[in-house]
């Protein structure tokens, strides 16, 4: 398949390195020499000093990294926007926002808030609904956990986005462990196995690297991103 303009970011759950994983595609284009945008919809724990954005401009170098909302709380968005009296964007206006900068760039990499269904806004809006107003621009790329009970993590997010029609890219393993053991070779065997494409694996100190390794080496990690 080829690589859409839109690449959503979704993840099993949360902490399974999606951020990461984002800037990893990020760096992974800009290497093949496309231009690129990143775009959160809704960017939780700005009181904690979380910026997503601001991670992956990092690590991924000079690129358009904008949040469509940004909550203090460390929260799912719309509880933390109850906490702020903040007002939501629409699933409609995130999309709207996001074919403007497909306007001005090759792609545009989404990162999600935790899993595939997290509502993003006061309607009851998800990143499924938001990949469905994108239509054929967008594909999703679901970043999972190495470790036990991945498979059946994996699994359920990818019925979900089947039993939606929508498209997938691939799977990520956002976390993978300098030294994996059985459970973690067990499952990546697994995986590799599914219909789905395994793009790669991100390690799990891939934040820590200095951000110009970071960038020459995030297509090799990525090896089965389509071109």
């Amino acid at each position: 398949m080829n690589l859409p303009p839109v690449l959503l970011v979704t993840g099993t759950d949360t902490g399974v390195g999606k951020t990461i994983t984002a800037a990893a595609l990020a760096a992974s284009l800009q290497q093949r020499g496309r231009s690129v945008a990143v775009y959160k919809p809704c960017q939780s724990g700005n009181a904690m000093g979380d910026s997503d954005c601001a991670e992956v401009a990092r690590l991924a170098g000079p690129l358009t990294a904008e949040a469509g909302v940004v909550l203090e709380e460390p929260m799912a968005p719309v509880p933390a926007a109850v906490l702020d009296g903040v007002q939501l964007p629409s699933v409609e206006a995130h999309a709207q926002r996001i074919r403007q900068l497909c306007g001005t760039h090759d792609h545009v990499v989404v990162e999600g808030a935790g899993g595939l269904l997290v509502e993003l806004d006061h309607d009851g809006g998800t990143l499924a609904d938001l990949g469905t107003h994108l239509g054929h621009a967008a594909g999703f790329a679901v970043v999972a956990r190495a470790s036990l009970g991945t498979l059946n993590h994996t699994a359920l997010t990818l019925e979900a986005l089947d039993r939606r029609a929508l498209p997938v890219v691939g799977v990520v393993l956002g976390s993978w462990p300098a030294t994996p053991g059985a459970v973690e070779l067990s499952n990546r065997a697994t995986i590799s196995g599914w219909p789905v494409r395994l793009l790669g694996a991100v390690p799990a100190d891939a934040s820590a690297v200095d951000p110009n390794d970071f960038r020459t080496q995030a297509d090799a990690w990525l090896e089965g991103l389509p071109a």
